[in-house]
């Protein structure tokens, strides 16, 4: 599934600290002026909240007249969309057609531009933040704060409303108890000679967000930092040398097998994608390294459907919305909000994996960010050996 070779905006701290991270070929199409809906003196496609076009019934009578949502790298399977997805349609009447469901953030990038003025092009993007900042930079999003606005932190979301995250999850390592008899609980743990031959991480950290999330967690576990992805590099190295990692894309399917029983992952991905299909399979953040990542929510600035576009945007960040991904073992965006207001699923909350001395949040620079994605680019092959 490429969805994972999307690139998060990452942030986390090792020890007790939590960490927070933060291509369709062009066609033929009718023009996009067509498609805009206006209400009354409103442009959707100008909106930059409900308040400043008319307010909720507005927006949802704009949106239904247009009838359509275009969404893009969606796979049903990911944090719960498959539902998401067919209660909008089943709430509103809008249909939506998900383009290129395994794809990347680069891909939402390119359909943006390639398809711009088409009835196809994407209305709304979820991607990798560093994806997020770079479409913003190329002037591709339209800024909009939906009703819940406030409930977003600030170093969540875009001082220009451009994005703003939507959910995630920790670094964690699940693992079938059938197979692996002794419970791993760290990354210090996995050098156990008792795994050789077990682990994987899902992808190659120079393409898969989750597996470049996976080796700087490692190195936050291993005296490295933010600004020393190297470490982490190191530490799969010698997991390599001693037998015990296995460097291929591991999967739902490499653990079914038995051909890596201990797989890196993002904890809801494990939860949703593996442990469904392994009996008894478990997830456990690791205690040495908290470290997640959250994916960005964002709005085409030339969208075919700007008010569904925007309803769509309203729907996710509505108590319902944020549910439905929690639903799916992903951590939304406004969690805290949710159990402080108690309109939390208090079920599906007590589903997630537990996460033990989170204290205050601290963040990566896109500085720090870009020189990590260098180093494990350039020092990855030599170190693994492919």
């Amino acid at each position: 599934m490429r969805k994972t070779s999307k690139v998060c905006w990452f942030a986390g701290i090792a020890g007790s600290a939590m960490a927070l991270v933060a291509a369709v070929a062009p066609a033929s199409g009718a023009s996009l002026k067509s498609h805009v809906v206006i209400h009354a003196t409103c442009n959707w496609a100008t909106a930059t909240s409900l308040a400043s076009c008319g307010g909720m019934s507005a927006l949802v009578a704009a949106a239904k007249a247009e009838g359509q949502l275009n969404v893009i790298t969606l796979p049903k399977n990911w944090a719960n969309y498959g539902t998401i997805m067919t209660d909008f349609t089943k709430k509103y009447g809008i249909k939506i057609a998900d383009a290129n469901p395994d794809g990347s953030s680069q891909d939402e990038i390119n359909a943006m531009v390639q398809l711009k003025g088409q009835k196809r092009a994407p209305d709304v993007l979820d991607m990798g933040t560093s994806f997020a900042v770079k479409a913003d930079q190329e002037h591709l999003l339209a800024p909009y704060k939906v009703a819940s606005w406030s409930s977003i932190s600030a170093t969540a979301k875009a001082a220009d409303a451009t994005w703003f995250d939507d959910y995630g999850g920790y670094v964690a390592i699940g693992y079938d108890p059938s197979k692996v008899k002794v419970a791993p609980t760290s990354f210090a743990s996995l050098t156990n000679p008792a795994y050789k031959n077990m682990i994987a991480m899902n992808g190659n950290p120079t393409q898969a967000g989750a597996a470049f999330a996976a080796v700087y967690a490692a190195a936050l576990a291993n005296k490295g930092s933010y600004s020393n992805i190297a470490p982490g590099v190191q530490y799969f190295a010698n997991l390599k040398k001693i037998g015990n990692f296995v460097p291929v894309t591991g999967s739902a399917a490499t653990v079914e097998s038995g051909q890596t029983p201990i797989l890196i992952w993002w904890d809801y991905l494990l939860a949703s994608e593996v442990q469904p299909s392994v009996k008894g399979f478990k997830i456990v953040v690791p205690s040495d390294a908290h470290y997640a990542g959250y994916y960005s929510q964002a709005i085409s600035k030339s969208a075919p459907n700007p008010a569904a576009a925007r309803l769509w945007e309203e729907y996710l960040y509505s108590v319902t919305g944020q549910n439905l991904w929690l639903d799916g073992k992903a951590r939304p965006i406004e969690l805290p909000a949710l159990v402080a207001n108690h309109t939390v699923n208090a079920t599906a909350y007590k589903a997630l994996p537990a996460v033990q001395g989170t204290g205050s949040l601290v963040f990566a620079s896109t500085a720090q960010v870009t020189k990590a994605e260098a180093v494990v680019a350039s020092q990855w092959s030599s170190a693994i050996g492919g």
